[in-house]
């Protein structure tokens, strides 16, 4: 990959944390961090064109690997112009290798040294996926950026498992960089280790020397306590080439953004804001809004006075009836504001550490997301 298609600067440090943001330069263009990607994972944003994705200020999207091969598959993605031309999005693209579904298909999936063998969840023929496959599968789809094949282990585990996944992680990583083949396309590692801060050390360390482009931190937010998150999380971004842009994959609330950019992270991707807005909970500067609420039926209110989104010209009263009714304009106005919100936040967050006062940013937003409405009365 040529420094001209691919490249990260940091541009700004707060001195109070670790917290940075950068600039990363994509073959499809320069992308702010720290950066939230909407999670596509078969070429779409469940519900919103791309026109409606970059109002939103979004700049990067993730799809993924596994569910793109097997529908519609990686050969008629690159007939039909790649992942840019097939779902007409003009911005950068990061595409998942596949490991979290060692993690989250473990049922169907046999894991060997030579890859994983997956029991399609769509029409149950077998499916295997080695680093090589997935590096072949990525280059067809043509994403900006490609992730290396990581073995998944769901967490609280035993210490063999979870050594043996990372120990496989890195060989994995190794036969990723040497399948390699497209000049445009940057592949980033990814660390793995559990909750063993000496093994996300050993991991982070030993990919290092392989010297890729960007590093991730995976295997985290599969069933641990937040408290052990953000341990390992502090530990794994210590250990990680400060030069190279730090993406935490998977991890997704509002608070844990902030958690993990106040300790180095510049990207994150998650199905939160989606999922959550198909299901009429929205996100604000005061909490979580459930529209589904007998309170909201003649609430005249936007979902946040300030927000510039679609969702937010409407009433909350009027949001709610969509979701009572089953119209499908509900789920797509609330996913339309969460994922805004969740950019705007990161964007006031590069601000903060700009101005060096990222610490009583995130303090202020913290206490209002503890005013979030706790029940789910119709």
């Amino acid at each position: 990959m040529s420094d001209r298609l691919f490249s990260f600067q940091i541009d700004a440090r707060d001195e109070g944390t670790g917290a940075r943001c950068g600039s990363l330069t994509t073959p499809h263009g320069t992308v702010e961090t720290p950066a939230f990607m909407p999670v596509g994972t078969a070429a779409t944003v469940k519900g919103l064109e791309v026109d409606q994705i970059h109002a939103t200020g979004t700049r990067i999207l993730l799809a993924n690997t596994y569910h793109l091969a097997l529908r519609p598959g990686e050969e008629v993605v690159a007939r039909l112009g790649g992942l840019h031309g097939f779902m007409g999005w003009n911005g950068p693209i990061l595409t998942d290798s596949g490991g979290f579904q060692l993690f989250s298909l473990a049922q169907t999936t046999k894991v060997t040294e030579e890859g994983a063998v997956f029991r399609s969840h769509i029409d149950g023929r077998l499916f295997e996926l080695t680093p090589e496959g997935a590096v072949r599968i990525q280059e067809m789809l043509g994403s900006d950026i490609a992730m290396v094949l990581d073995h998944v282990v769901g967490l609280p585990n035993e210490e063999r498992a979870v050594r043996d996944a990372m120990e496989r992680t890195i060989r994995w990583a190794e036969r990723c960089r040497r399948a390699a083949a497209r000049p445009d396309q940057a592949q980033f590692a990814i660390v793995q280790g559990g909750l063993d801060p000496r093994l996300r050390v050993d991991c982070a360390g030993r990919l290092a020397e392989l010297d890729f482009p960007g590093y991730a931190i995976g295997g985290l937010s599969v069933g641990e306590h937040p408290d052990d998150m953000i341990r390992t999380l502090e530990a794994t971004v210590a250990a990680m080439p400060p030069g190279k842009p730090r993406y935490l994959m998977g991890v997704g609330r509002p608070a844990d953004l902030l958690e993990a950019v106040r300790r180095g992270v510049d990207m994150f991707d998650c199905v939160m804001p989606t999922r959550n807005g198909r299901n009429a909970l929205a996100f604000t500067d005061q909490g979580t809004l459930r529209l589904r609420n007998l309170k909201h039926r003649l609430d005249d209110q936007p979902i946040e006075e300030g927000c510039p989104c679609a969702a937010c010209l409407r009433s909350r009263g009027y949001l709610r009836h969509l979701f009572l009714a089953g119209e499908m304009l509900g789920p797509i106005l609330l996913s339309i504001h969460n994922i805004t919100y969740y950019q705007r936040l990161l964007a006031a967050a590069r601000e903060a550490i700009k101005r060096n006062c990222f610490e009583s940013f995130a303090a202020r937003k913290t206490a209002g997301w503890a005013n979030g409405e706790p029940s789910d009365e119709q």
